[in-house]
């Protein structure tokens, strides 16, 4: 690896940088002198990363910083007893002491004639160095805790005596190298004069350069007996260097041992100290403490900590929180004492000790958490938060002398101290006036019998096996109280209380609970859940807002006075009846209740609310409702999945938008009156006979397969909704000509669906909808021949654009003079048709014909064919069509889709159409002839057609933009034959055919 070092000299009128202040500067970083002047690398000055650049300084050291640096590094090695060539030291050294002494040594010049040379040194200025990376003088600091005591022989690595390849001393820096530091080094540009001023040999003496050559190997073998703040310090020379010295081998080991005592010393001023998981917590915290005098804050843990430590804290007079976490106190038998006047914070988690000895003036929070001391002596007098939770040594007369020292508490969390019983919490309540917040989970000995704490804003009862209803008399005297917790209370069976400032109620797992009775004009929040035995609910309040009773199976009951109540969620209570609709209607006692949801509630059986304020209702899965009556303005959401035994539905008023009833195929009475209606969709209600229908909105109604509608109710609701667009009213055979009249009510309907209806005629519909575009009217069997005689005769429904005459009866003649002379048609379908013949639309004289059409007499024939707007054509499963002919004279110039799969018969098709885009041909067995003129057809299905490959090749070659192929299950066209079609169509992307060819 090669490296480049520019050494760079100012010339003499640059001023000098002092020395004395440099030198301060350059041993900024140290945590300390060790007395080590004479290691590896000088006395350990360290560069300052905040500094732009700094001189290098000191007489010799100062102008040759890295000769001194790999000169220490060279006789470190030297005197490590490494068997190695001694001539490749003495050379190195001695090159690199000429070249630093010496720039001007020009190629091919022995590293000898710079020893002639050395008094150079003091012609030229110092060199200066680079400011260096920020991040590499972290690293500096933190292996400056390393110490500079390891050696070769405390590392945790060997060096292979035989992997290292000795150089001769005159090949060790070859000139024609690159030198240290060219992109990264330390050294700026610069030129350089002599003392006489004559110039080098060279213009340009920025260019001149020493040129050395570090193998790999060699900064290994003398970076091998670095400690590691001078292996951080060699880093900073070039990259290689950085790299050489980042090698795992020296870093395996990392030895910080009596650093934090120099921290402490750099930093008496500190005020916080953490120092946890170092076994020998207390010789390193008590040599931290000898400097810090300031310190505010201590963090301890993972150790153990000896009875001088506890004597000494009272000299830290500045101290405000002790912190001690998982450690052991002193050595088991005496008691630990505590005392500082200042102290305010002081955690002992997790802590090994037998007794201890609190005496605080100003201590405010104290916790014992999880510490097994058996006794406990607090003199804290202004004390008011007091942890003793899971303190399982501690006797309950132990916890009551605490608590009671303690006249100013107002917090105590006794959690897992199970041998807490009543009598110590009445004392407490005696002597702790304030006491707010009470902790007492998983004791079972508590009752609560003939205590009083009325004070209490927080009361936490989890587990408590004593608490039972009879409690519920001493909580109701917390008056205060705000929050009550009573979660795996297995004796509690009723909860009675009247408690004006409660908030917030737990009640989880209570496996006996069956009776709730709360009024709490605060409450806001209540959870109640897996409560298998609870079927009554009384609650009052002004402030509950949100109320959440889930899989309550035996709830029955519910009265609810929550003036503030909006939004109840009770899914999975399978007991409710019809009685909760009273609750949850005007003057039920939720005014402002906007969200119900009553899913799988599967005993309502009849539902009527009458609410001004509801906004959104669920009953999805409520299968046992019959009758639904629903009598809310507001109401924009309803959810009825799984309602499938619904017969008889209201809906007057409502706000909804779109309403879906075709889930419930039960219905046969529908009333609905809703102003904002644009969507009401009866798909399935199969049995609706009766429908009263008021949406003034109403644009769309899909009535599809309501067979039971009838003339009468098709009329009343085109009355009633003038604005429908689209009216599907497919499978309803009901539906005769009186309704069809109805229909001129109904001005802006452009969408009309009598597909598989009983009509005879299509009077009704080309005499109302003046503006229809799309009519469908598949398999209407019944009307004659002459139906369709209006649109291509008296120009009747102009606006048509879509028509599906799909598996119908007409005869070949109505079907040909529609195609013929319907030119407005843009989307025409004719699949299932038997009386769909030969399509021919090409002749000599550029008119239309069709084989075997008879025009009538008395329609008249244009001399000149006009432009159809016909786009798509879909002749699916036609079986009497044999030959498909659209030539250019068709004028057929936006027809972009053609559909003529499963025509069993059709064997010629020639089509020439500039915008066809898509054809489809699969499953046409017959089909023999196949021409093409279409240049801008993309997709071609010809999927199981018995058809030569050697057609389809000619056929795609005039269809430049064809992208997929499909020629699955073709008999006649191989696998292999592939690359001809891609030769043939060069724009194909994709082909789809069949591995195995039948």
């Amino acid at each position: 690896m090669k490296i480049w070092c520019c050494l760079c000299f100012t010339q003499g009128d640059e001023p000098e940088e002092d020395d004395s202040e440099a030198e301060a500067i350059m041993k900024e970083g140290d945590f300390g002198n060790d007395g080590n002047s004479e290691g590896a690398i000088g006395n350990g000055d360290e560069i300052d990363g905040n500094a732009q650049s700094l001189g290098l300084v000191g007489n010799e050291r100062g102008r040759n910083d890295h000769l001194v640096l790999f000169e220490g590094m060279v006789e470190a090695m030297r005197g490590g007893g490494a068997q190695w060539d001694e001539s490749v030291c003495v050379g190195a050294l001695a090159s690199l002491r000429a070249s630093i002494g010496n720039p001007w040594i020009s190629e091919g010049e022995s590293s000898s004639a710079a020893d002639n040379g050395s008094d150079h040194d003091s012609h030229h200025k110092r060199a200066k160095v680079q400011s260096f990376n920020h991040n590499f003088h972290h690293a500096m600091a933190m292996a400056s805790g390393a110490g500079n005591s390891s050696s070769s022989a405390e590392r945790d690595y060997r060096i292979n005596e035989s992997s290292f390849i000795p150089y001769k001393s005159e090949t060790f820096f070859q000139n024609t190298t690159p030198n240290i530091g060219c992109e990264e080094g330390p050294f700026d540009s610069g030129s350089g004069k002599d003392d006489d001023g004559d110039h080098s040999g060279t213009s340009k003496t920025e260019d001149l350069e020493v040129r050395m050559d570090l193998t790999d190997d060699l900064l290994h073998m003398v970076f091998s007996f670095l400690d590691h703040i001078n292996l951080c310090r060699a880093a900073i020379v070039c990259r290689q260097w950085r790299s050489a010295s980042a090698h795992e081998d020296f870093w395996r080991c990392l030895n910080f041992e009596n650093r934090i005592e120099d921290i402490c010393w750099r930093y008496p001023n500190a005020t916080e100290l953490n120092i946890s998981g170092t076994p020998a917590i207390h010789s390193l915290v008590m040599k931290a403490l000898s400097s810090l005098r300031n310190l505010e804050v201590l963090t301890l843990g993972k150790g153990q900590l000896g009875d001088i430590f506890f004597h000494s804290l009272a000299d830290f007079q500045m101290l405000k929180s002790l912190i001690i976490n998982d450690a052991t106190l002193g050595n088991g038998i005496q008691e630990i004492p505590i005392n500082h006047d200042r102290l305010r914070q002081l955690q002992l988690t997790k802590c090994r000790v037998m007794r201890i000895s609190i005496r605080c003036p100003q201590l405010e929070t104290l916790s014992l958490k999880r510490s097994n001391m058996a006794q406990a002596v607090l003199n804290s007098p202004l004390l008011h938060d007091l942890d003793i939770g899971s303190c399982h040594k501690l006797s309950d007369a132990a916890i009551r002398s605490a608590a009671i020292s303690c006249p100013q508490l107002e917090s105590l969390d006794m959690s897992n101290c199970s041998c807490v019983t009543d009598e110590t919490l009445r004392e407490i309540a005696l002597a702790c006036a304030n006491l707010h917040v009470l902790n007492a989970s998983y004791c079972p000995n508590i009752s609560l019998e003939s205590v009083r704490l009325p004070m209490l804003t927080v009361l936490k009862l989890h587990s408590c096996e004593g608490i039972t209803s009879a409690s519920m008399v001493a909580i109701s005297h917390s008056y205060m109280l705000e929050v009550l917790e009573l979660d795996n209370c297995s004796l509690l069976t009723a909860v009675n209380l009247d408690l004006p400032r409660l908030q917030n109620i737990r009640l989880v797992h209570c496996r006996k609970f069956a009776d709730l009775n709360l009024r709490c004009i605060m409450l806001s929040s209540i959870m109640v859940s897996n409560c298998p035995v609870l079927h009554r609910i009384n609650i009052t309040s002004n402030s509950l807002q949100k109320l959440a009773l889930q899989k309550q199976e035996s709830l029955t009951t519910l009265a609810l006075q929550c003036q503030s109540l909006q939004e109840v969620d009770l899914t999975d209570c399978e007991s409710l009846t019809n009685s909760i609709c009273d609750v949850f209607s005007d003057g039920g006692g939720c005014p402002l209740l906007k969200t119900l949801v009553l899913e799988n509630c599967e005993s309502l059986t009849t539902v009527r609310f009458c609410s001004t304020s509801l906004v959104s209702l669920s009953l999805v899965g409520c299968r046992a409702i019959t009758s639904l009556e629903l009598t809310c303005p507001y109401l924009e959401q309803v959810s009825l999945d799984g309602c499938d035994h619904l017969e008889r539905a209201a809906f007057c008023p409502v706000g909804l938008r779109s309403l879906n009833l075709g889930i419930c195929p039960k219905l046969n009475v529908l009333s609905i009156e809703a102003p904002n209606m644009v969507l009401l969709e009866l798909k399935g209600c199969g049995v609706l006979a009766e429908a009263s229908i008021n949406c003034p909105l109403l644009t769309s109604l899909d009535a599809s397969f309501c067979s039971q509608l009838r003339d009468d109710c098709l009329s009343a609701t085109a009355a009633s909704c003038p604005m429908i667009e689209s009216l599907i009213l497919m499978s309803c055979p009901s539906v005769g000509s009186d309704g069809l009249y109805s229909l001129r009510w109904l001005p802006n309907l452009i969408l009309l669906d009598l597909s598989y209806t009983f009509l005879t005629n299509l009077k009704p519909v080309f005499e109302s909808c003046m503006k229809l575009k799309v009519l469908k009217l598949q398999a209407c069997k019944y009307l004659s021949d002459s139906s369709l005689e209006p649109l291509y005769k008296d120009g009747a429904l102009p606006a048509l654009q879509e028509l599906d005459l799909s598996y119908g009866t007409l005869c070949q003649s109505a079907i040909e003079e529609l195609l013929s002379f319907c030119m407005h048609l843009t989307h025409v379908s004719l699949n299932g048709c038997v009386n769909m013949h030969d399509l021919n639309w090409g002749s000599s004289a550029g008119q239309p014909s069709l084989s075997g059409m008879f025009l009538p007499e008395n329609v008249q024939v244009p001399i000149e064919q006009p432009i159809r707007l016909l786009q798509n054509l879909n002749c699916v499963g036609c079986p009497n069509i044999r030959k498909v002919v659209i030539p250019p004279a068709a004028r057929c110039f936006h027809m972009s889709s053609l559909n003529l799969s499963l025509s069993a018969n059709l064997k010629d098709v020639d089509v020439a159409c500039f915008n066809l885009c898509f054809l489809n041909l699969s499953n046409c067995t017959s089909l023999e002839v196949l021409k093409l003129d279409c240049p801008k057809l993309t997709i071609l299905f010809l999927q199981s057609c018995n058809i030569d490959e050697t057609v389809v090749e000619a056929a795609i070659s005039k269809c430049s933009m064809l992208e997929t192929l499909d020629v699955r299950f073709c008999p006649k066209i191989s696998p292999t034959s592939m690359g001809r079609l891609r030769a043939a169509c060069p724009n194909l992307k994709r082909i789809f055919s069949s591995l195995q060819q039948s």
